[in-house]
Formats: C-alpha cells, structure tokens, sequence
C-alpha cells in the first residue's frame, strides 16, 4: 500500500480534506468523479491547476471529502489543499506553487448581517417625513 499524504483546503465557507497517493490521476470528490461533481470544465481546470503547474498530473490518484459553501467556494478549498499535499509529497514544488499563488489561502469570506439592517451594509431606506 502506497503512502497516504493529507492536506486541509479552506475558501469562503467549504473545507475539502484531500487524501493524495501514487496512482494514476484519478479525482475522486465525496465518491463522485471530478467531471460529475463539478460538471463546470472552468471549476475542474481550477481543481487541477496544482498537478498541472509542477507536471504530474497522472501520478496521483486523490479522494476529496468536501463540506459547505457553493461551487466556486469548494473548487477553490481543493485547490489550496492539493497544493499543500504536494508540498508535502515534495519540498522542491512550493516555489513554484507559491509563484502561481495556490499556496496563499483566500481570506475573504461573507460579511456578517449587523441587527436593525437588512443586509450586511444595505441601510433601510431614509425617509425624512
């Protein structure tokens, strides 16, 4: 049995905990294929962005468990954490992820709702009579 590296991907609101090991480029994500659970070919190009930057795309096979957020949110929560497997897997490859940005976790999330508004900066409307 080959050796299991994990890694934690954080975006907004989605956590994907990725299991990386020796295969052969298989993605599986909540046991669904990467085409059916992101059937967006922009959201899987973000998914595999990482493997393609450091070239080895169909060398390991990884098993993504997703929670929370929207597409995008997740697309972005798996990317940060292969990155950070790969890291792991090899030293030599954080320059270069760290380059291309996939090393960086988005720190943006949704701001909260304040009480007596009805969104999160939206006022009521002023009326002066």
């Amino acid at each position: 049995m080959a050796e299991v590296i994990n890694a934690i991907g954080r975006r907004k609101a989605a956590v994907a905990r990725v299991y990386v090991q020796a295969g052969a480029g298989n993605i599986t994500i909540n046991s669904k294929e990467l085409q059916s659970y992101f059937p967006s070919s922009i959201l899987q190009f973000v998914v595999k962005q990482p493997l393609n930057e450091v070239g080895v795309a169909e060398q390991y096979d990884i098993k993504v468990n997703l929670k929370g957020g929207g597409f995008n949110g997740q697309a972005g929560a798996v990317r940060l954490a292969i990155a950070r497997a790969l890291v792991k897997i090899d030293a030599e490859h954080k320059a270069a992820l760290r380059k291309a940005g996939f090393l960086t976790r988005d720190p943006r999330v949704v701001e909260r709702k304040k009480p007596g508004q009805p969104k999160a900066r939206r006022r009521f409307q002023f009326s002066k009579r």
